[in-house]
């Protein structure tokens, strides 16, 4: 399996071989502990870039994933995934917001695109919603057991 960190911000420091260890748990509890993906690190204006010229939404966003599972050439390589791009701003300043510790939303958000890579979604029901949400959950607990204040 591999796990590529792509760290183009300076607004958060993680330790990216925290990152990879989180991910590789997570793709593990999914059932996919050889699955190949790659985290970008961003910042605001990076992520508003992505997320207006795939999305079609103005702005800066979270996170943003890209599954390689969909599509004419999903069955290329299945153990590749896809890419999880985060801005490293918006998750200190949606921490801040919510009390929590900057680290806590960055693996939320980890976990959030990770999630989208293997087809749940939020956006289509509330059931489908309540679905991502619990295992979002299940996920947090697994790989930050920890207080989610700062």
């Amino acid at each position: 399996m591999a796990v590529l960190i792509d760290n183009r911000q300076n607004s958060l420091r993680i330790p990216l071989e925290r990152i990879r260890a989180d991910a590789q748990a997570i793709l593990s509890a999914l059932g996919c502990p050889d699955g190949e993906l790659s985290i970008l690190l961003v910042d605001d204006p990076q992520i508003a870039k992505l997320n207006q010229e795939y999305l079609g939404r103005p702005g800066p966003t979270n996170v943003i994933a890209f599954p390689m599972g969909e599509g004419e050439h999903s069955g290329i390589n299945p153990q590749l995934l896809g890419d999880v791009v985060i801005s490293t701003e918006t998750a200190r300043r949606e921490a801040e917001q919510e009390g929590f510790a900057p680290e806590t939303r960055f693996t939320e958000l980890l976990i959030h695109g990770i999630l989208h890579l293997f087809g749940f979604d939020h956006e289509g029901s509330e059931a489908e919603d309540r679905r991502m949400s619990r295992k979002a959950e299940d996920m947090l607990k697994l790989v930050y057991p920890g207080p989610r204040t700062s």
